[in-house]
């Protein structure tokens, strides 16, 4: 009887799982599926030899590497194929099947069979999981759906490789020489279609900042690696520098002013002084905690002004967010994400991580068919109206007016106050910093970054096909 049940669940579960997928091979997609979770159950070491990574990474790498294989480098704006997309939504669907199974326990109130009430605890599927998940898959199926949009549109194409007629006119001179460029009519697009890809714009850069959010949060909440401590200096002068210790710790402070005595002309130079200044927050928080003055992390100076230090500090990083949100991750992150072991962390992190670089993609992909269009409207700016690259786009994601758009930051719960006070304390009593919302706001400089590394292949394991972009 019991042989008959469990074989009667298992038929069931096929049935629903090619329903789901749309494919007629049950049979193919769960021996795919046990494959799968074999791997990870061993840590990506299919040899068994006992060297796989712990599960919360080799999650993190199974959702990074599933989307570079789906999504790819989506060098054009158009619908995904059908078996893409029925490919994403089925492994995608296991992936965070996990999430189900990642519990707490709650009190409940019960009513006994003698009409007493008793107060016992059950599971429920743990807050941040439980917020977040759903929050991030409506995410994902909005960009899909942004994209199934232009199924039938005929107002702009790209030139194929073989394509002589448009050699050496429409080809890019940035960084992205191999992205196609694409092509409009003389007249450039119609006025409904200009509008529909701008609302387009907009509803993907509140995507876009809706996933960065959610991993920003994250990665805030994820514990500090003992051995990114270890590789600290013991304060944070050595960790900064004189000149950049010497700005945070004066007398008066003024964010715009250090941004303009700070070296911002490289993308390396930006990670660089995020690097540094997320280090000292560390040194000097654990300063802060130190038992006693006799601990080789104990600090000569006071309790409030090295906290008033470590305030500082966050405000530059939150600044740096805002203006930059294209910058590869830092030193800290990637250890963060290595030495995690939170399972329920990991598929958060990943996953918001890749919906925020697909939405940056397709803005600047948007960007691309409205550049075309403007120079078709203006020929003779041509040269100075080219396709945007990945750089130039990324400036414009905070810039963008987006009164009229719909916000997804409402539907997902989160607010500025909430991402604020997640990154620094409450600065309102001190004068210097009166005017801070104002000029966190500011539009930023013509200085922006777009290349995304993988942590997997900074990390040199598991490499990702490719690149974080």
């Amino acid at each position: 009887m019991i042989l008959e049940m469990n074989n009667n669940s298992m038929a069931g579960f096929k049935s629903r799982l090619a329903n789901d997928s749309g494919v007629t091979s049950p049979r193919s997609d769960m021996e795919l599926m046990k494959e799968k979770f074999a791997k990870l159950l061993l840590g990506e070491d299919m040899s068994g030899g006992g060297k796989g990574v712990s599960s919360a990474l080799a999650l993190s790498n199974a959702i990074t590497n599933l989307a570079a294989s789906v999504f790819g480098e989506m060098k054009r704006l158009e619908p995904m194929p059908a078996e893409r997309k029925a490919k994403w939504r089925k492994e995608i669907g296991w992936l965070l099947s996990i999430t189900n199974h990642i519990v707490e326990f709650v009190p409940c109130k019960q009513i006994s069979k003698a009409g007493t009430n008793m107060e016992i605890m059950v599971t429920k599927q743990r807050s941040d999981l439980q917020m977040n998940i759903p929050a991030l898959r409506k995410l994902d199926t909005m960009l899909i759906d942004c994209l199934d949009d232009l199924y039938d549109q005929s107002e702009f194409s790209y030139a194929s490789k073989d394509d002589e007629s448009q050699e050496g006119k429409d080809s890019r001179k940035d960084d992205k020489w191999w992205i196609p460029t694409p092509k409009v009519s003389s007249n450039g697009l119609s006025d409904s279609m200009r509008k529909w890809l701008r609302f387009q714009k907009d509803s993907v850069n509140q995507v876009h900042k809706a996933a960065m959010a959610i991993n920003a949060q994250v990665l805030s909440e994820m514990e500090i690696p003992e051995s990114y401590i270890e590789s600290l200096p013991k304060n944070g002068r050595a960790s900064l520098g004189d000149s950049i210790y010497k700005s945070i710790t004066d007398e008066y402070f003024d964010p715009d002013y250090f941004f303009t005595t700070m070296d911002m002309s490289s993308e390396h130079k930006i990670l660089d002084l995020k690097d540094r200044i997320e280090a000292s927050v560390v040194i000097w928080k654990r300063k802060m905690n130190a038992k006693d003055g006799k601990s080789s992390w104990g600090s000569s100076i006071s309790f409030e002004k090295r906290e008033m230090f470590e305030e500082r500090a966050e405000v530059i990083l939150l600044i740096l967010k805002q203006q930059f949100p294209g910058i590869p991750q830092s030193t800290l992150d990637i250890s963060k994400i290595q030495y995690n072991k939170d399972v329920g962390q990991a598929i958060l992190e990943s996953y918001s991580r890749i919906i925020e670089s697909r939405a940056f993609t397709i803005i600047s992909r948007i960007e691309d068919v409205l550049q075309a269009d403007a120079m078709a409207q203006n020929p003779s700016n041509g040269e100075v109206q080219r396709p945007l690259s990945d750089k130039e786009a990324a400036g414009k994601l905070n810039s963008a007016d987006n009164g009229a758009s719909m916000t997804l930051l409402d539907f997902i719960g989160w607010t500025p106050d909430q991402e604020d006070n997640n990154t620094k304390k409450d600065l309102k009593e001190d004068p210097a910093y009166k005017d801070i919302n104002v000029k966190i706001k500011c539009n930023p400089p013509n200085i922006v970054t777009n290349k995304r590394f993988s942590y997997l292949e900074n990390l040199g394991m598991c490499r990702s096909p490719t690149a974080r972009h």
